[in-house]
């Protein structure tokens, strides 16, 4: 069965570390793992950490660079794809997609210029926020001043003016609003003052995993009405609470939480956002290349075979269709 998983953060750890490669590496994702596992396409983020980041826009561009310089290298098995015809005419080559995506809005460095360059360079998504405020908006996780982290509190705080902005201006270049980290606040900005679908590319439901970082049923069910899609995140801390170690109860939880949110918001709003090489090893699934074991886990709980396509690949597909240009 296909895979579209719309999170990884497998560019970053390449470019941290010039001795792994794409192809092959000891990480989480690469191509041999993704063949193996009959992958359509993956969405490679580049995450800053703003914390250490002295000029976000400059390591961005790095970043990418890199990226970009992977593909070249790897053209045989994988080609960048900027609009849905692109992934449907890299399939027909025999190709894996990518898509380029960012994880971090602090990176435009509150410039609509910046954000039209990215998408220039080929980016079709953005996580508005990660752990820190920036230019647009707010998180959800937040901290004690002894850096203790929130994981249960909620932050109503909404975009700024300029997030605002930025988000429509998202909308009208192509380029995905990714509402994952953001605060609730500003997750109901984004349904305001968009039209077309967003996503929240790897977050879970709050409802079996209360932390912040997972969505409320009606988030999901904002997402599910306005055609957008939340990606399963793989990480043990998101599925569980306090989270496990044990391989099936991870499978019972995943398939718990996409069970959940297709029934708040319908098998329309399923999708798939590992969150691979950006967690620590998920001992049900370690690496890519396992990932149809997810199958199984599902049909155990019910899903049928075209409704696993819709979680797998074809939600996010669709949402490509509608949103890329």
């Amino acid at each position: 069965m296909k895979i579209a998983d719309m999170h990884c953060d497998t560019i970053l750890r390449l470019y941290d570390d010039e001795t792994e490669k794409l192809r092959k590496n000891t990480g989480h994702v690469d191509l041999e793992k993704m063949a193996k596992a009959d992958y359509l396409l993956q969405n490679f983020a580049v995450f800053i950490y703003m914390a250490d980041a002295e000029n976000a826009f400059e390591k961005a561009m790095k970043v990418i660079d890199r990226y970009y310089l992977e593909l070249k290298e790897n053209s045989d098995l994988i080609a960048p794809a900027y609009s849905f015809q692109d992934i449907v005419d890299n399939q027909a080559n025999g190709k894996m997609s990518a898509v380029l995506t960012i994880e971090e809005g602090g990176t435009i460095r509150g410039s609509l210029a910046h954000l039209r360059n990215f998408y220039r360079l080929g980016v079709r998504m953005m996580t508005l926020t990660w752990n820190f405020e920036n230019e647009i908006g707010s998180p959800n996780l937040r901290y004690t001043d002894d850096h203790t982290p929130l994981l249960h509190e909620r932050n109503e705080k909404g975009l700024t003016e300029f997030g605002i902005q930025a988000v429509e201006e998202m909308e009208y270049l192509g380029m995905i609003p990714d509402v994952s980290h953001l605060s609730d606040g500003g997750f109901w900005d984004v349904a305001k003052h968009t039209k077309k679908p967003f996503v929240a590319s790897h977050s879970n439901a709050a409802a079996k995993c209360g932390v912040c970082r997972n969505l409320t049923d009606d988030m999901i069910r904002c997402l599910g009405e306005r055609g957008g899609v939340a990606g399963l995140n793989f990480s043990a801390d998101f599925l569980t609470d306090p989270g496990s170690s044990d391989p099936e109860k991870l499978f019972e939880a995943m398939a718990g939480h996409v069970a959940h949110m297709a029934q708040v918001g319908g098998i329309e709003v399923c999708g798939l956002g590992s969150d691979f090489d950006g967690i620590p090893t998920n001992p049900a699934i370690p690496d890519a290349s396992y990932m149809p074991r997810l199958i199984d886990a599902l049909q155990k709980k019910g899903f049928h075979e075209s409704e696993i396509e819709k979680i797998f690949y074809k939600n996010v597909l669709r949402v490509y269709a509608e949103v890329l240009k």
